[in-house]
């Protein structure tokens, strides 16, 4: 089974307190930023900070990601460190194309090689920014074996476009961007995130955009406060129906299974592969919620 990236929530990477209790809040991924959140001349010690708090603190199941600076703007030696310290996934910042990925897939496994890590273990997501990077969108997610994910980054690509966000209309503005993700996500059978909500106080307007990008067929929403996971994974919530259909499901396959028949059917209709995947997605976030707990 996947594992679930409802909600990434951004950590600058110079907040101690931060760093500390980030894995408290329910997010199913961290993410340290050291890119853009940080200025120039906080750059080194935050990079220590992130370090430390990988070397110290137990994270639990919460998955670590951190979003280095550009190769040429000190992401080599965030990789450096990053690598050694265990981190989980490497975020791209502002990813152009597959060579952006390839480029940094090969100082991963240069780092890997020298401290003993096992070649291949350190994951990546690449963030796509602009309409360039948007466009690339399917090379860049069939880029690398290494790529668990890509993620769009709104506000660089709206400038870029000459436009802004209307959150308060639908996020008309992002449609095709999302539409590329999402599908080029899909075709290389990897997670779609989509971008921020910057309101964190406009906890309606985050629901709504969370229920549109979820009927898009993203996987989740990178998320900038711990107000904000709650209300996205609550729409994520598979509904008590749902939970029993898919139950119905997955006991009409072991029953079939038993029987040793090859046709599986429940309530006079055939039971297909696409069903079976939508019936195990929404008991794994059924279980993720702890509203359901296989076996019981």
């Amino acid at each position: 089974m996947e594992r679930l990236r409802r909600t990434m929530m951004f950590v600058p990477a110079s907040n101690a307190g931060m760093l500390r209790d980030a894995y408290i809040y329910g997010a199913d991924s961290i993410m340290f930023d050291l890119e853009d959140s940080i200025s120039l001349k906080e750059k080194d010690t935050s990079r220590f900070l992130v370090y430390q708090a990988m070397k110290t603190i137990d994270y639990g199941n919460v998955e670590t990601v951190v979003r280095i600076n550009a190769l040429d703007m000190g992401g080599k030696d965030d990789i450096e460190a990053m690598v050694r310290a265990g981190i989980d996934v490497i975020r791209l910042p502002k990813t152009e194309s597959k060579e952006d990925v390839l480029a940094t897939e090969a100082v991963i496994e240069e780092v890997e090689k020298k401290c003993g890590r096992e070649v291949g273990s350190t994951k990546i997501m690449a963030a796509i920014e602009g309409p360039m990077g948007v466009l690339n969108a399917l090379s860049i997610a069939t880029s690398s074996k290494r790529l668990i994910g890509i993620a769009l980054g709104s506000e660089d690509y709206v400038t870029a476009m000459k436009t802004r966000r209307y959150a308060e209309k639908n996020s008309e503005e992002l449609f095709f961007a999302r539409s590329m993700i999402v599908h080029a996500a899909r075709a290389a059978g990897i997670a779609a995130l989509d971008t921020v909500f910057s309101d964190v106080n406009d906890q309606e307007t985050l629901r709504k955009e969370t229920e549109i990008i979820k009927q898009l067929g993203f996987d989740g929403k990178s998320v900038i406060n711990p107000r904000q996971i709650s209300v996205v994974n609550s729409v994520f919530l598979p509904t008590e129906k749902e939970i029993t259909n898919a139950i119905n499901v997955m006991n009409a396959i072991a029953e079939a299974e038993a029987k040793g028949s090859g046709v599986i059917a429940l309530n006079g209709k055939m039971i297909d592969k696409p069903i079976v995947e939508r019936a195990e997605r929404v008991l794994a976030l059924a279980e993720a919620a702890g509203i359901y707990r296989k076996g019981e």
